[in-house]
């Protein structure tokens, strides 16, 4: 997520952070890059201009001019400045009103607005223990109406069917009707998106919001479509009392203008922000934390939380004991090691809220590599249960079953089986003293450190490759 403004903001910091003091003339030349990299990544011109200005101001304080490190003092002033930029801390949704409270969403077609009601559904009531009913009111897009009855069953949330020549007002207020006849805390009602904004959208939604007054009126919006998506929101702030923005498809979006836009054009905060397309793909937007994530500092609060909810306890304690004893994890452990690292967004996932790790995203989504980690996979699967808890005993024959079961070659399972005994090493190291250190430098090496991807080290590359699970088969489970 916002990989190419983490690249272009690090190069300009960088030299600045190891300066032993700060001039007018080497903060103006960082400005200047600083100033770029925003409008590179598609930020709106006049943030860009008040963020620059924001900065230069506290740059120039005698605060940091005469602070011990000026140069960390600069980064903290930047990273300041994007938090304000982006609202200050998480607003998350105001329910506080009589059940059920209704949820309008707004949006253009194509910006995800129909997942987002289920992801929305399955969020309230997973971790706000809400009793949910979502409601399409698009009767210009009947596949719409069935989209949502879908998603409604995936997320297990109460459905409210409407069809496509019935007035959008009369199925919101039949599913309102509805909604307190069974008790539901929240209503979620889903509404017609357009190509453009028109008066006819505008119109109609309107009436909508006055008929049903709903407590959030959420703008659902592409963070691909950069400053667009920030111009869009003002243009439906403008006809709509707008409550708060949703910015989908956001692990998509390599540039950031989007989040750094939208909440200093509207004044509306962002409340969600979509990472994927599964229906947990949803979590509450938090400026700190995207702020440290595009200065590539990590966000491991994020990561804790996430694991919290997403890793199998018994299986990280089951490896957590191994650890202790120094055993080495069989293929077994690896394949539940695959299983927790594709909950947890798969490898790039991971190394994105980690801090310190943006150099090695390049390689973590290598198509190459994520090709060798199936193949990985479907080798485990071909093994019998006593090969995976016994890898010594894959010997010959054995090998020539386990490879065709695959589809693959004998090299391969070769390649796997040397990873997992150069894993077996590297848990060693790690109860040892600086294990961890050791750990990390064998990781990035693995990782691509010597040539990058298919280099003679790296992970398309014979012999080299990451070690099976990745972070989370490589680490001691969270």
């Amino acid at each position: 997520m916002f990989e190419n403004l983490t690249d272009r903001l690090g190069s300009s910091l960088k030299n600045l952070a190891g300066q032993g003091s700060l001039t007018e003339d080497n903060i103006r030349d960082t400005l200047r890059e600083v100033r770029k990299a925003l409008l590179e990544a598609d930020v709106a011109l006049p943030v860009v201009k008040e963020f620059v200005e924001q900065v230069k101001e506290k740059a120039l304080g005698q605060e940091v001019l005469q602070s011990l490190n000026p140069g960390q003092a600069f980064v903290k002033i930047v990273n300041d400045e994007l938090v304000r930029t982006m609202g200050d801390a998480n607003d998350g949704l105001d329910l506080a009103a009589k059940p059920p409270a209704i949820i309008l969403m707004a949006g253009l077609q194509g910006a995800g607005k129909t997942t987002s009601v289920a992801k929305l559904a399955r969020f309230l009531q997973e971790r706000e223990k809400k009793k949910v009913m979502v409601v399409s009111a698009d009767v210009y897009r009947p596949a719409a109406i069935e989209q949502l009855k879908t998603l409604a069953g995936e997320v297990e949330t109460h459905f409210f069917p409407s069809t496509g020549d019935q007035d959008p007002v009369d199925i919101a207020n039949g599913a309102l009707e509805e909604a307190r006849r069974r008790y539901m805390d929240v209503l979620i009602v889903d509404t017609a998106g357009r190509l453009h904004v028109d008066d006819e959208m505008m119109s109609e939604i309107k009436r909508l919001h006055g008929a049903i007054s709903p407590v959030e009126t959420l703008f659902v919006v592409d963070a691909m479509t950069g400053q667009d998506a920030a111009n869009t929101a003002q243009a439906f702030n403008e006809a709509l009392p707008l409550t708060g923005v949703i910015l989908t498809k956001a692990d998509g979006d390599s540039r950031g203008g989007a989040a750094l836009s939208v909440r200093q054009l509207t004044g509306k905060p962002i409340k969600f922000i979509g990472m994927g397309e599964k229906t947990d793909a949803l979590e509450p937007f938090h400026p700190d934390r995207i702020a440290s994530r595009i200065l590539g500092m990590g966000d491991v609060l994020s990561l804790v939380e996430e694991a919290e909810r997403k890793l199998d306890k018994k299986k990280a304690e089951k490896i957590a004991k191994k650890f202790k004893k120094g055993k080495a994890m069989d293929f077994e452990d690896l394949k539940d090691q695959f299983q927790q690292m594709r909950n947890m967004g798969g490898m790039a996932g991971l190394l994105d809220k980690l801090p310190g790790m943006g150099g090695m995203m390049q390689a973590a989504q290598d198509p190459a590599a994520m090709k060798q980690m199936k193949h990985m996979e479907a080798l485990i699967d071909s093994m019998t249960v006593k090969e995976r808890r016994n890898p010594d005993i894959i010997k010959g024959s054995r090998k020539k079953r386990i490879a065709a079961g695959a589809g693959l070659e004998i090299q391969d399972l070769n390649r796997l089986m040397k990873q997992q005994k150069m894993m077996a090493k590297m848990m060693k190291k790690m109860r040892t003293k600086g294990g961890m250190k050791n750990m990390m430098r064998g990781l990035e090496g693995m990782m691509g450190g010597n040539g990058g991807p298919g280099g003679s080290g790296g992970m398309g590359g014979p012999g080299g490759g990451m070690p099976p699970g990745g972070m989370g088969g490589g680490m001691p489970p969270m």
